[in-house]
């Protein structure tokens, strides 16, 4: 079966070589902001360029007007026009030095600025490892929030403040990158969706031909010959001489034949319901399923009864002599496992200073491996981190002391305050923040135990998506920027507490800054005392 070359996925591919400077920009807004200041930039040294150029181009019209006036007369009677000794003279001068002087302007590269400047700013520009992840990153909002691909190409997302769309050429770029990933499913959608703003008069570059060419090979790999013959006989009304296209319409017409002789179509559409059945068991687990469904804040609702036992409070940290005069407001979230939220616990300044030291030190966010108990990067987490050390800034010891007032729980066992921001469409899938029986050594360097509990600050509000969700339970926490969110990962006894398996929502609209304190099990003994009972 033939099928479409895969073209370099850069447009820009001459303007985006590898660089040791590249830094996973997809991964993090806060860094992707950086890209927008260097563009601007550019886009001075561009103008400046056109300038120059502009001024050239001026002086050559000058030039060519004023001797297009000299050659009209000159020529009505050259003879006489020589006759003048001024005019012998000043046609010598031109021709040897001033038509040399005007060859070099004509030759001069005024550009010399805007590509010095391009030269520099280009080992960090964003590689193709980031255009196709912020690619994957539209898919994956696409799949998660059940957008239609008109709906994202139009802009239309909730909470948007700048809008923008997709062009028919974007269509096109999208659908050959979920084509290099054998994702023929989005490959489809795509290259539709940019025929379809080609047929409505859309004027761009993309190719219909081309588009047909993937597209149609898309559909037969999803096992609909009728239709990929359909789109295939349209390719070739454009273009007769195709030449596989036309190899691929005699396979196509080869295996309607064969399958009317031998009568399988019955067998072929249970084969086919067999396939799609599999895809669905391997791609929609039901975990993923309702981690999906609470993301869009559908779900599991908490019935009248349960929510009846969720309150709002103050809070003095049990008795503590910080908050006895001014204590914090605290509310329910959910009931099992307990999840609380703290209002209004951290300032927008110390937000500023904890976003201000940890940004020159935002890395692709890691994870541990279980088998090498190692810490990794991983693809099921877009974002970028830093750790802040109380030490290093009164702000950060300060968010420690108060955590540990708040929690009754020993910080000086924690891990250091971990500071992440999002990337486009950035998420982290289900997952567990304690270590499991089949992980003993997930921690072991850090020889303070397993992981007790999280506290997790939203320092950002988020227009559209990126909420914390429990899958297990149904529980869809919402950032709120300045809040907090607490819960124990272990039950008293040190067993770890399975409905804590939780998750980061894809971020559809807007940026999500999150710090999280993971607070570990030594130092806990009088504070938290262990219980006999398993699950107690």
């Amino acid at each position: 079966m033939a099928f479409p070359k895969i073209w370099c996925i850069a447009a820009l591919g001459f303007l985006l070589p590898f660089s040791s400077a590249h830094t996973d920009f997809f991964t993090s807004i806060g860094h992707m902001t950086d890209l927008i200041n260097t563009e601007k930039d550019l886009v001075i040294s561009l103008k400046d360029y056109i300038k120059a150029e502009e001024s050239k181009l001026e002086q050559i019209k000058k030039w060519a007007e004023k001797l297009d006036k000299l050659t009209d007369t000159a020529t009505k009677d050259p003879e006489g026009f020589l006759g003048h000794p001024v005019n012998a003279f000043k046609l010598m001068k031109r021709l040897n030095t001033e038509w040399g002087e005007l060859e070099n302007l004509v030759l001069k590269d005024m550009s010399d600025g805007f590509i010095s400047n391009m030269t520099i700013q280009r080992q960090f520009f964003p590689n193709d490892e980031d255009q196709t992840g912020a690619a994957k990153a539209l898919l994956r909002l696409q799949d998660t929030y059940n957008l239609d691909t008109d709906t994202l190409s139009r802009g239309n997302l909730p909470g948007v403040k700048h809008k923008s769309f997709l062009t028919a050429e974007d269509c096109f770029e999208l659908g050959k990158i979920a084509y290099t990933e054998a994702d023929y499913y989005h490959t489809e959608l795509w290259m539709e969706q940019a025929l379809k703003q080609l047929d409505e008069g859309e004027v761009s570059s993309a190719d219909k031909v081309y588009i047909l060419d993937y597209l149609s090979y898309a559909v037969y790999q999803q096992g609909d010959l009728s239709k990929a013959v359909m789109l295939t006989k349209r390719l070739l009304e454009l273009d007769p001489e195709h030449q596989r296209a036309n190899g691929n319409m005699k396979y196509f017409e080869y295996i309607m034949a064969k399958e009317k002789e031998a009568n399988k179509s019955s067998t072929e559409s249970e084969d086919q319901a067999e396939k799609e059945t599999e895809v669905k068991k391997k791609d929609y687990l039901p975990e993923r399923r309702k981690y999906e469904m609470l993301c869009r804040g559908e779900g599991l609702k908490m019935t009248p009864r349960r929510q009846k036992r969720l309150f709002c409070r103050y809070y003095d940290g049990n008795r503590n002599p910080r908050y006895i005069l001014g204590p914090v407001k605290q509310e329910d979230e959910w009931d099992k496992p307990r999840i609380v939220r703290f209002l209004d616990i951290i300032s927008d300044e110390e937000i500023e200073t904890v976003k201000e030291l940890a940004k020159p030190r935002l890395s692709r966010a890691t994870v541990h491996d279980p088998e090498t108990g190692k810490l990794t990067t991983a693809h099921y987490r877009v974002s970028k981190s830093a750790w802040l050390s109380g030490y290093e800034s009164p702000v950060v010891s300060r968010i420690n002391t108060r955590i540990q007032d708040l929690t009754g729980l020993d910080v000086s066992t924690a891990e250091e305050l971990q500071v992440a921001n999002y990337g486009v469409g950035g998420q982290y899938e289900p997952h567990f923040d304690f270590a499991r029986k089949d992980e003993p050594d997930a921690f072991k360097e850090l020889g303070t135990g397993n992981r007790i509990a999280t506290w997790l600050f939203y320092m950002s509000d988020v227009s559209a998506g990126g909420a914390t969700v429990f899958p297990e339970v149904g529980a869809s926490v919402w950032p709120r920027k300045g809040t907090a969110v607490f819960w124990y990962n272990l039950f008293p006894s040190g067993e770890g507490d399975y409905s804590t398996r939780h998750a980061a929502c894809p971020v559809l609209v807007g940026n999500k800054w999150v710090s999280n304190k993971w607070l570990h099990e030594r130092g806990q003994e009088f504070r938290r005392p262990c219980t006999l009972s398993e699950l107690e």
